[in-house]
Order: structure tokens, then sequence, then C-alpha cells
């Protein structure tokens, strides 16, 4: 098919967060698969509405009717990472955040693609205790992705979703390397010229790490990145505060 109008909304990971910086401006996932198809159109155009910090309730709010204004014919929709992770979290309220966003876009006659949460206990093992949530939601996100006839990257079942090297340091976002793989995802998905199902090949084995040496990147880890996080929760701040989207307006893409 020919996309010209692509709008992706989101939270962090959709507007690229650490493929890039603050200074020189974030690229990510999202942006990547735009470029795809800009090489194969010039009419094309692209919008990200995403804003790091929301959760899923949030995204609808906020980016569902300013993605339908902008009359897209694809839309990618991620979020629900954000609610997983916080005391209280319902994965049928935040299922149906999410299906409420498919409903709209397909609704309006737009190719819809989300995505599944790979296994975080892989990730960061001291937060395994999340992974039943991730089990529970990737079951209703497919469910519903299934209702409304969109695409679905599914990312749980393929382990190199969690090799460390797709992910950066905070092991929340993915690198350069992570936020490539989703764009060629996203792409074989949709069928796309530069999108294969390599992207689910796995990289070459890492070398053995000592237990000791695992414990002290665990604990390293927590401090510099699990315990800031908490003291923003406690005190009610979310990394989004006053920020807007970077991209809301249908533009050409330039290519690099």
């Amino acid at each position: 098919m020919r996309y010209l109008r692509y709008v992706a909304v989101g939270d962090s990971q959709t507007e690229g967060l650490n493929d890039g910086d603050e200074l020189t401006g974030y690229r990510g996932w999202a942006d990547r698969l735009a470029e795809l198809l800009a090489a194969r159109d010039a009419g094309f155009r692209y919008a990200n509405l995403a804003v790091r910090g929301r959760l899923a309730a949030g995204v609808r709010a906020e980016q569902t009717e300013a993605a339908l204004a902008l009359e897209p014919d694809l839309v990618t929709v991620m979020a629900g990472m954000n609610d997983l992770v916080r005391p209280g979290f319902d994965a049928r309220a935040v299922a149906a955040e999410l299906e409420a966003m498919l409903s709209a876009f397909a609704g309006a006659g737009a190719r819809v693609v989300t995505f599944t949460f790979p296994d975080v206990a892989k990730i960061a093992p001291l937060v395994r205790h999340l992974r039943p949530r991730v089990v529970d939601l990737n079951e209703r996100i497919r469910t519903a992705a299934g209702r409304h006839g969109a695409l679905v990257v599914d990312t749980f079942p393929h382990p190199v979703t969690t090799d460390p090297r797709l992910w950066s340091p905070d092991r929340i976002h993915a690198s350069p390397l992570g936020h490539a793989r989703i764009a060629a995802a996203a792409a074989h998905a949709l069928g796309l010229p530069g999108g294969h199902a390599s992207w689910s090949d796995a990289l070459p084995p890492l070398p053995p790490v000592p237990a000791w040496r695992r414990a002290g990147t665990e604990a390293a880890w927590a401090g510099r990145f699990m315990g800031p996080w908490v003291v923003r929760r406690l005190r009610g701040r979310s990394s989004g505060d006053g920020r807007s989207a970077k991209r809301p307006r249908l533009e050409p893409v330039v290519l690099p």
C-alpha cells in the first residue's frame, strides 16, 4: 500500500529517547520508519505526537483527536509501559485505553500498527515481578488488535528483544540499535521494502559474565536509574511535565 500521511502516537519510546540526545534531537524508531516511507514517495508527510512519561490514558486523551485531525492513512500506537511499572496497574483499564485508540484510528480508515512488550524479567531482573503483567497486557493487546484489524509487532516471543545491546543503560528506552530493530519490525509488519523478518535475528553471543559482576551491575542500575524513578513518582512528577509533541504537524521528512 501507499502511505502518505503517517502519525505516530505514544510515549518516550515513540518520541525516540536515547536515539540521539536533548541537544541534537531524538530520532527513534518512528522517525526511522518515516524515513523508509519517505524514500518511497516524495509526497509523504509525517507527524509524531508522542510525549515521554505519558500513561495510556494520557496518550488517548491528548493525542487521539489531534492525530485524527491530521487525517492519517497510517498510525502507530505504542503505549502502556508507563502504566505497567506503577503500583495499582490495571491491565483491563490500560487495554481499554489502547483499544479505544485502535478503534478510532481504524474507524477513520487508517492502517494501524501496535506493539506488544518484551520480557522485562530478562531485561531488568530486579523487576522480574512485573513479568505476569506484561504477559497479561500483551494478550489483551493482541485480542484488541484482532478486533479492529490492526497489525501487531509481537516482540515478546523473540529473544533478541531482551538482548542488552538493544537497550540503553537505563533499560527503559531502546538503544539506537534497538530503535532500528523496532523500525524494521514495523516495516516488516507493513510489508514495506526494507522490512524483513531478519529484525528478529539474534545478535552474536556475548561473552559470559561472572555472577559477582552481574550483581554489581544490577546494584548500579538500581542506584542510577530505578532510585530516581521512584523519587519522581513519590513527588508526583513525570519526565514529560511541561513537554509537548516534537513534531505536531504533518511535514516532509529529510532523509539522513
